[in-house]
């Protein structure tokens, strides 16, 4: 089928929703939790918190929200194979877009991104990160709809997730808003991305809310914010991206990996351009991001393990941070 049939049938029988899920980190923060018995780290997406399905596959489920699986991408990476091979996604093959090496959060967004913009130009995307807790996914669900919502009245911004802070934790990162604005949604005065203690402190002070990393944007709007903070990675890697697939297109990917810096989309990207962010604030939810063997201990004695969102077959995880003590190594 031409590219431009291609496109009208893509438009005509789901819109323009896209849903992005990272799934292609290294979960080495939890690796305490996550290394087995015979010494290999499974990464944290690929892991349950309770129940059998994957944070992965919550992750997928929740996307469903917004998009169709045929509308849903996840980023991977190729050294993870054993793991999302084993597993039944639920959605396309061509959808499952496999990093060479993982390069940060930044790379891991544009790389899809552009691939979804090279096969719909008037895409919108969800992008939901594949490792998080979420107790109550309706509350959830209703923010992400409205996120959407809003990127279609207000096209050239990229809404926030927020979530209400319950500590000062420095390895969040903190979106403070225009308390002088009542809407729903506000504009964002304040973004950091991992602060000091003390500053986390002096961020909640000034009503600043966690960022769950949940974000909603045009894909045009998207790329602009790469354009403007990385103007040669984004060009070539559309220049790749828009050549025809060819072993020479796997290898020219493979270089440009190789030569890319490691890139926080939050940190390099974001907190850079916050006059193109919006803050919609999630009521609670039971949200964690289950980042550290702390917030793991914590959500699980506040949100006891819940049913899995999925219960299809392969969609079992290789491990469950709730029945996994921690590792501890021996220094020396």
């Amino acid at each position: 089928m031409p590219r431009e049939q291609q496109r009208t049938k893509i438009s005509s029988e789901t819109g323009h929703r896209w849903a992005l899920i990272l799934a292609g980190g290294e979960g080495s923060r939890l690796q305490s939790l996550t290394t087995t018995a015979s010494g290999i780290a499974i990464p944290k997406q690929f892991c349950s918190f309770g129940g059998e399905a994957s944070l992965l596959h919550d992750a997928l489920c929740r996307a469903q929200t917004v998009a169709t699986p045929a509308h849903t991408c996840a980023v991977v990476s190729e050294h993870h194979r054993l793991w999302w091979q084993a597993m039944d996604l639920r959605i396309p093959g061509a959808n499952v877009v496999r990093q060479p090496h993982n390069r940060g959060t930044a790379i891991g967004i544009l790389l899809p991104l552009l691939q979804i913009l090279h096969r719909d130009p008037d895409a919108s995307l969800l992008v939901l990160p594949s490792d998080h807790f979420v107790r109550d996914e309706a509350v959830l669900g209703r923010s992400l709809q409205a996120a959407m919502d809003q990127i279609q009245d207000q096209p050239d911004q990229i809404v926030m997730l927020g979530i209400s802070p319950e500590e000062a934790d420095p390895e969040l990162g903190y979106i403070v808003s225009d308390c002088d604005e009542t809407d729903e949604l506000r504009s964002v005065r304040e973004f950091v991305e991992k602060p000091t203690a003390a500053l986390a402190h002096a961020l909640i002070a000034r009503g600043g809310v966690w960022n769950s990393f949940i974000f909603a944007a045009q894909g045009r709007t998207l790329l602009r914010a790469f354009e403007q903070r990385c103007p040669e990675l984004a060009a070539e890697m559309r220049e790749i991206v828009s050549a025809p697939k060819s072993r020479s297109q796997q290898a020219d990917l493979a270089d440009l990996y190789d030569r890319a810096p490691s890139l926080d989309f939050s940190r390099d990207i974001l907190q850079h351009s916050p006059e193109m962010l919006r803050v919609l604030t999630v009521p609670s939810c039971g949200w964690s991001d289950l980042g550290t063997p702390r917030r793991v201990t914590e959500a699980l004695t506040r949100f006891p393990p819940r049913q899995a969102l999925s219960r299809h077959a392969g969609h079992a995880a290789f491990l469950d941070l709730t029945q996994h003590r921690p590792v501890s190594y021996a220094s020396g």
